[in-house]
């Protein structure tokens, strides 16, 4: 690779520091918000009842919105810009103090949410009648809709205040630790004949290393590094799950997977058959994986060979080769994305570089208070690095839809399953691309292996962490669990998914230890929504190739609109019906002719 060294980014248009005044006056003008907004609550909403003029219920709903709206800007903005210096360096110990008290100025927002929520439910028979009232709250109908549907799962004012409190010492403290934990540790490893420190994210990125025993190396090194955490990290599981059953309990949900599903605005029909058509899929999968393996002239792939590079691809990108290639595919769908995409390399909007102390995987937040995003990658210069670059700035560019599309922050809430359209559809914009361009069986082959590689980890790997987190959840209702029996369900889990493809002595039973998504109190079940994201970002991506540019303009509009809506509804605009098995297994077909494409060669 040549020597250009992948960037950080750059907040300082949000904030010179977090010890300038700027910052200071924003988060004491954030709690001063906090509070005016209680007291304003307190007062409009007093004197309401079900008897009150539709048109009055209506202007008082549309000035609390307004003033609402305007506190998740600013607090967006404000735990955008700390969780930029968490999330790259969890040694700042004043950036990590910021967060928590930040968490702690957000309880009495969060209390004032849940007596929101219920006042709301509480006007649910008259909601049809105070909607029909022009204005803002007829703007905001989707959501007054949703949080009065969403409120018959709350549990008393008084509950919710005290498990609001009691989840910053608890789940969110134990999710804490994991991300402390996981981006702290380091590995001496031997790499072309030098000792190093690695930090994780770069030792687990070397399974892509083109020399077999380097893999092999990294893997068991690997393995050893999480045994060293392993019970902690298994107490932080054991707490966080545990608390969500309790709430989940208290509040009359079915299961964990019932407010999941509420979040994804997904029904369990559709869940249904998104998992059926996966799960039929499994073969062709594994046909892929023993192709693999027989082209790396092995009897089966061990885990450290899914992520082989294969063909001529072999070499590493720069990340400058990286922005010209994104932008020169980008460019071919949309001069509006690439647009994006440029403003995002030139401004400095990725954080690239691998380092110890920084999160490992890739993420993209938006930054409300600036109208952009910022993108968090480990950046290692192979082909699926880039594709992973590309895939963060369809997020960014489907935040851009919605800033440019005049949406408010309660508008632009989307779920999970819409949230991956625009990130799958962009690193399928770059394989297609790519694909075209290829000038050889071995370049092609090497894309191909790319796309294949992340296809399987969102439909076979994400299978796996679904019965996984189920699993986890089922037995979590009865005891704790010991980090040997997270290892246990995850290689149960990981077998009913990968089947004969890979070898079962090396299946990685620690993945639990260093997936963030386990960790989180608040959204559960993150996990199907990345396979929803990817077979439907594939139907629109052929419904694309049928219409060529006259799509843009409804795929634009689309995410704009994915705040205000059920994902059904969203996804009928297109004629695609998601709660039959028919639609994705289109989509997995789709894939499929990848995959035979792949053993022909």
């Amino acid at each position: 690779m040549k020597n250009d060294t992948p960037p950080r980014w750059d907040l300082s248009n949000v904030f010179p520091g977090l010890e300038s005044e700027q910052f200071q006056t924003a988060f004491q003008d954030y709690q001063h918000q906090i509070n005016q907004l209680e007291h304003k609550f307190s007062q409009l909403t007093e004197r309401i009842s079900l008897d009150t003029p539709p048109s009055h219920i209506a202007s008082t709903l549309s000035k609390i919105i307004d003033d609402y709206n305007a506190l998740l800007r600013l607090g967006g903005t404000i735990r955008a810009y700390i969780h930029s210096f968490v999330a790259t360096d969890s040694f700042n110990k004043e950036a990590r103090k910021l967060l928590s008290e930040f968490e702690q100025a957000r309880i009495p927002l969060e209390k004032l949410n849940v007596r929101l929520e219920s006042w709301i439910g509480k006007l649910a028979e008259v909601l049809p009648e105070i909607l029909k009232q022009p204005g803002i709250a007829q703007e905001h109908s989707f959501f007054l809709l949703e949080t009065a549907e969403q409120s018959r799962y709350l549990m008393s004012e008084a509950e919710e205040g005290l498990a609001a409190e009691l989840g910053l010492s608890g789940a969110v403290a134990w999710g804490k630790l994991q991300g402390t934990i996981t981006s702290q540790l380091s590995v001496e490893f031997e790499l072309d004949g030098e000792k190093r420190k690695l930090s994780m994210p770069a030792l687990i990125n070397l399974r892509g290393h083109p020399d077999r025993s380097v893999r092999e190396r990294a893997y068991h090194a690997e393995m050893g590094a999480w045994k060293t955490v392993e019970e902690p990290l298994a107490a932080a599981m054991n707490g966080i799950k545990g608390a969500v059953n309790t709430l989940n309990h208290h509040r009359g949900r079915k299961d964990a997977l019932h407010s999941a599903l509420d979040a994804a605005r997904i029904d369990r029909e559709t869940l249904a058959a998104l998992l059926g058509a996966m799960e039929t899929s499994l073969p062709m999968f594994q046909e892929y994986f023993r192709a693999k393996a027989k082209k790396l002239n092995l009897e089966k792939l061990a885990w450290w060979d899914l992520f082989a590079s294969m063909g001529s691809h072999e070499h590493s990108y720069t990340f400058t080769e990286t922005e010209k290639f994104i932008l020169e595919n980008f460019e071919g769908f949309s001069p509006e994305l690439a647009g994006l995409a440029s403003r995002a390399f030139k401004q400095k909007w990725i954080d690239a570089e691998q380092r110890v102390g920084k999160r490992g995987g890739a993420f993209c937040m938006s930054v409300p208070g600036v109208a952009e995003s910022r993108v968090l990658c480990n950046f290692d210069g192979s082909l699926d690095q880039v594709s992973t670059v590309a895939h963060e700035l369809g997020h960014a560019f489907h935040n851009e839809c919605m800033f440019r599309a005049g949406k408010t922050e309660l508008q632009r809430s989307t779920p999970m399953t819409l949230a991956e359209t625009a990130s799958i559809l962009c690193e399928t914009i770059v394989v297609d691309a790519a694909l075209k361009k290829s000038n050889s069986a071995q370049e092609t082959l090497a894309i191909l292996e790319t796309s294949l590689t992340g296809d399987s980890q969102v439909i076979v790997d994400i299978y796996s962490r679904y019965l996984f987190e189920k699993e986890v959840f089922e037995r979590r209702e009865h005891a704790e669990l010991s980090a040997d029996d997270l290892c246990e369900i995850m290689l149960i889990s990981q077998k009913a998914a990968y089947g004969d493809g890979v070898d079962e002595q090396y299946l990685h039973k620690y993945m639990w230890t260093w997936k963030p998504h386990y960790y989180s109190a608040g959204l559960s079940f993150y996990n199907f929504p990345y396979a929803f994201g990817l077979l439907f970002g594939t139907g629109l991506f052929a419904i694309y190739q049928q219409q060529g540019p006259a799509f843009v303009p409804s795929y634009t509009n689309l995410l704009a609109s994915t705040g205000e809506g059920m994902a059904a509804e969203l996804a009928e605009r297109f004629g695609i019906d998601i709660r039959t098995r028919s639609f994705w297994e289109q989509s997995l077909s789709i894939i499929g002719k990848r995959i035979e494409q792949y053993k022909s060669l």
